[in-house]
């Protein structure tokens, strides 16, 4: 779409609000809305001001003066207002000197897909992920000097099988039962999955706004856990696409008085919240990871994708999984995906081959510890930057594993690398491997040092100097 085709689509549909949308550092959008009678062609080229030091990650406030200027491809109705509004996908850039913003992530993801197509590697990374969440009823929290606490809840949840729901008047329970088991959520039919219709409002509403919906289903948590795939995309699309995701289920969800959440881990002892992410790269309309006749008719070039992948997980982990959450999901069992390996089958893998079809169309391969709170921008183009240092340096990964890692003998599951565990870890890895991501000027130092001290300061400080409502539990009486 260009800009006249913008401009025509206002007058079309009767839109009265131009929402500009953009992503901060951390991974959220943020936006805000002008009349249509402020809003002009020349917008697309001049952009519009906004105050950047009021933004996470991004200036400081003595230069604080920044541009957004929409990308007019991106333009959509949007769903939720009351009023008829166009939203409008924005890239950020510096008024004085009208270059690119090195922090904007969108910026970044432009910058991997260019230097993809610099390398003669490959022209297009398709990226298709996976996001769970949990659909919950109640949602209560807080923290102060002599107290912090959290509560859940959801119709859902298995803890509330004995509940007292819905009495008549002569106080009789209506509790009707159907409550998926701890565990035991994947693939039930109503009315035990009672959020059926929900998520098909969801897929509708998703591609009534150009993002193409696979599948959905509920997942295998309790309490509302729940699955919406996208058809895969380009990296930049893609991530676009993610945002646009994350908005629509939120917004529908509330729609309905319920609520969404993308934490890894809200629910203790239960399955988490990952976004397994199935990667591509072709050439000339050719897919680059196929070779038929090899171990899972991977060609040499996606082996050493994955070898970059799993080369640098560690410092990846600090843009895919980049919560303190993130590492309460990434434990052994519940499907997690710790083990640095990969495998045609095996779920617990940090890298799976789906073996759904043997088609070169469909051959990608799945970085599965990745989860929905990773900014998608910074994600997909860390691991395309990952990947792409493996095919450069022909990073062999060690051999496939398809056995089941929880029943190997302690001497040879010891030989397997897995995942760091916690965010701190993480950032550190990612200080000490992050020169793949500053080819092509793709990453900036800026950026990962902006990010690692953001992490630090916001995110690993503020939860290691609060209290935790189990150690009262382990110590109070010591």
């Amino acid at each position: 779409m260009t800009p006249q085709e913008v401009t025509a689509l206002i007058k079309d549909k009767g839109i009265q609000a131009v929402d500009l949308r953009f992503i901060d550092l951390p991974g959220l959008w943020q936006h805000f809305t002008m009349s249509t009678r402020e809003f002009g062609e020349d917008a697309f080229e001049d952009g519009v001001g906004f105050d950047g030091s009021s933004i996470r990650g991004f200036q400081e406030i003595q230069e604080s003066d920044m541009l957004l200027v929409p990308d007019p491809a991106t333009a959509f109705v949007d769903p939720f207002a009351a009023a008829p509004t166009l939203v409008l996908i924005c890239n950020v850039k510096d008024p004085v000197t009208g270059e690119s913003y090195s922090r904007d992530p969108r910026y970044i993801a432009q910058k991997a897909e260019a230097y993809l197509k610099s390398t003669g590697i490959g022209d297009t990374a398709y990226f298709g992920p996976e996001p769970e969440f949990f659909i919950l009823d109640d949602v209560r929290f807080g923290q102060s000097y002599n107290e912090g606490f959290y509560h859940l809840d959801a119709a859902e949840g298995f803890w509330n099988a004995g509940r007292v729901e819905n009495p008549d008047e002569a106080g009789n329970s209506r509790n009707l039962g159907y409550k998926p088991r701890y565990k035991e959520g994947y693939f039930p039919v109503p009315p035990m999955d009672s959020h059926q219709d929900l998520r098909t409002e969801m897929m509708l509403t998703l591609e009534s706004i150009g993002v193409e919906i696979e599948v959905h289903h509920h997942e295998v948590a309790t309490a509302g856990q729940a699955e919406i795939d996208m058809q895969f995309d380009s990296l930049v699309n893609m991530g676009d696409k993610l945002l646009k995701y994350k908005y629509v289920i939120k917004n529908v969800a509330r729609r309905h008085g319920k609520v969404v959440t993308l934490m890894p881990k809200p629910v203790f002892q239960d399955n988490g919240s990952g976004m397994h992410v199935h990667q591509s790269i072709w050439r000339g309309g050719a897919n680059t990871f196929f070779e038929a006749g090899t171990y899972a008719d991977l060609s040499k070039t996606a082996l050493y994708y994955i070898g970059g992948i799993l080369k640098h997980a560690p410092a990846l982990l600090a843009f895919c999984n980049p919560t303190t959450n993130s590492y309460r999901r990434l434990v052994p069992g519940y499907e997690a995906p710790i083990n640095l390996i990969y495998s045609q089958r095996n779920r617990s893998a940090a890298v799976r081959i789906p073996a759904y079809s043997r088609s070169e169309k469909a051959k990608r391969v799945e970085c599965r510890f990745p989860d929905p709170t990773c900014n998608g921008y910074l994600a997909f183009s860390a691991m395309l930057m990952a990947g792409l240092d493996g095919v450069q340096n022909k990073l062999t990964p060690p051999g496939p594993l398809d056995k089941d890692l929880y029943d190997l003998p302690a001497e040879e599951h010891a030989k397997i690398e897995s995942t760091p565990g916690s965010l701190a870890e993480v950032l550190t890895e990612l200080e000490k491997d992050h020169d793949f991501l500053l080819k092509g000027d793709v990453f900036t130092r800026d950026v990962i040092e902006n990010w690692i001290a953001y992490k630090r300061e916001n995110e690993v400080d503020a939860i290691r100097l609060r209290p935790h409502p189990w150690e009262f539990a382990l110590y109070f009486d010591i």
